[in-house]
């Protein structure tokens, strides 16, 4: 059976990447609302309502329309990729490797919400430790990282790309959440099974795509006896069986001089490194990914595959 699926928000950065990725695809009617008329709400309420499943690109305040819209038509099933419902509780979060059953809880669930980029790499790296029990309670996390400059949509890729605008951005990297007050945060405390909201310092190249996320650690402040090894295998162990999250080998790692941003620019997978010294005081967890990829785009295709294989 053909799945029609609507795409609200289609004409953004988010929805224009997830058009492409479906564009070849027989399994599925994409429906569409032109672009001149995107504001027409009746039009709009009606392809939401025509869907199987409705991806919604939007802003939160425009999520939450949407949901309310559809809210009567049990035949409807909700794919977000706002930060609106990412720690509600009736939304299945849509991070499939997050745990052994979250694969099961997107493809049954209506709800589904998409993670942000920044936490799908922070989660990646501190939910298996929290699991093993290497990450103990009130531990001081950190979390610190750089995407491209396609993460903060239309506007800010006009900022970076036009510089004879008025309010084009100059800088080559920039620094930006100052108040520490990031809309990721409560998905990272969340589904990072955090006790404590982490301290999160986000910043933005002069690059389009591509991410790294950070997660500093001091091992004298982990469960007692916590080795680089023990971490790794951690982390290998959480991740065992599935081919979207890899974990870099230790020898792999301790051979790199640098990581690159772009490494994997136009894939949807994500590796996850442990850098420092065996025996050492410190490690560094880093995770690797498409900001449009597995940070949002991908994520999103994937999550809606799961969803339709119910």
């Amino acid at each position: 059976m053909v799945a029609k699926i609507f795409i609200d928000g289609e004409h953004g950065t988010t929805g224009l990447q997830i058009r492409t990725r479906l564009a070849a695809r027989r399994d599925i009617e994409l429906l569409s609302i032109p672009e001149s008329e995107r504001r027409n709400e009746k039009m709009r309420e009606d392809l939401l309502n025509s869907a199987d499943i409705a991806i919604l690109c939007l802003p939160d305040d425009a999520s939450k329309q949407a949901y309310e819209m559809t809210a009567a038509n049990n035949n409807v099933r909700l794919l977000d990729a706002s930060t609106a419902f990412r720690v509600h509780p009736d939304w299945a979060y849509g991070f499939a490797e997050m745990d052994r059953t979250q694969k099961e809880k997107i493809r049954s669930a209506r709800y589904v919400s998409n993670p942000g980029c920044y936490p799908t790499g922070a989660i990646g790296l501190i939910r298996p430790l929290r699991a093993a029990g290497v990450l103990p309670d009130g531990y001081p996390v950190t979390v610190n990282a750089v995407s491209g400059y396609t993460g903060g949509g239309k506007q800010m890729i006009a900022q970076m790309e036009d510089q004879s605008r008025p309010d084009a951005i100059t800088a080559n990297n920039f620094v930006y959440g100052l108040t520490l007050k990031h809309k990721h945060v409560p998905e990272m405390k969340v589904h990072g099974l955090l006790d404590r909201a982490p301290l999160f310092s986000p910043s933005v190249g002069r690059f389009a795509q591509g991410m790294i996320v950070q997660v500093p650690l001091f091992i004298d402040g982990l469960k007692e006896g916590t080795t680089i090894e023990a971490i790794h295998a951690a982390l290998v162990a959480h991740y065992a069986g599935q081919d979207i999250v890899r974990v870099v080998s230790l020898e792999e790692s301790a051979a790199l001089a640098r990581v690159d941003a772009e490494e994997l620019v136009g894939q949807d997978t994500m590796k996850l490194f442990v850098f420092g010294t065996p025996g050492g005081a410190h490690v560094n967890l880093v995770a690797l990914l498409d900001n449009l990829g597995k940070g949002a785009s991908g994520a999103a295709v994937q999550n809606m595959d799961l969803m339709l294989s119910a």
